[in-house]
């Protein structure tokens, strides 16, 4: 199968079976949105939307949050993955929203990324969920699954990126993030794939080669 028709078959799949798909993190606005989404990296969405609510009512604005102790911002994360340097960012995360931005977040991945524990994936995240931006955010899942059924060979996750930018509609860019990294999550997992289960399975580069072997 040529990739376009690949990704064609895909999407069309996509569109079909999970018309909706959106983050699993909660949030109110795009302050909240980029604080999960930098506590989220390398810990689940549960463990984060568990701890945000009280961060949330004790630093309700991105003022608030620059104002605070990184010791009592510390206090609300501790239970996430890699609290320390979380906590540190997220200080930096609110001086530089008030510094730089007039307490917005904004809208370009460009100066997103200037924001303390901000990266390219937390980038593209805030971009398409909140300002329909084209662009997709690649994490560990949708690196695995763009691979496992042959949307990318990609090396990094930014040659991934691309790829799928390449290929997929902009149209569809947005809710493509949330199907692969859903599918990662629930049924193209890291470890034990559920194949059987999976209706993309006669699609899948994957699945092709082993059912093969």
């Amino acid at each position: 199968m040529k990739k376009e028709e690949r990704y064609r078959a895909i999407v069309d799949w996509f569109r079909t079976n999970v018309p909706v798909a959106q983050s699993e993190l909660h949030f109110r606005n795009p302050y909240e949105l980029i604080v999960s989404v930098v506590l989220s990296a390398q810990c689940t969405d549960k463990r984060v939307n568990m701890v945000t609510p009280a961060l949330f009512e004790a630093y309700p604005t991105p003022a608030d949050l620059a104002a605070a102790p990184v010791e009592d911002i510390l206090a609300y994360v501790k239970s996430v993955s890699y609290p320390n340097n979380k906590a540190r960012h997220l200080k930096g995360l609110g001086e530089a929203l008030v510094r730089d931005f007039g307490g917005e977040v904004p809208s370009t991945v460009d100066e997103l990324m200037t924001l303390p524990g901000v990266g390219r994936k937390t980038a593209n995240v805030v971009a398409s969920i909140i300002y329909d931006e084209p662009v997709i955010a690649v994490d560990t899942h949708v690196y695995r699954v763009s691979h496992r059924l042959g949307l990318s060979r990609g090396k990094t996750p930014y040659d991934v990126e691309r790829d799928l930018e390449k290929h997929i509609p902009q149209e569809h860019r947005a809710i493509s993030h949330h199907w692969l990294i859903l599918h990662g999550r629930y049924t193209c997992t890291a470890r034990s794939p559920h194949c059987e289960e999976c209706g993309l399975r006669e699609l899948c580069a994957y699945h092709s080669r082993n059912a093969k072997s």
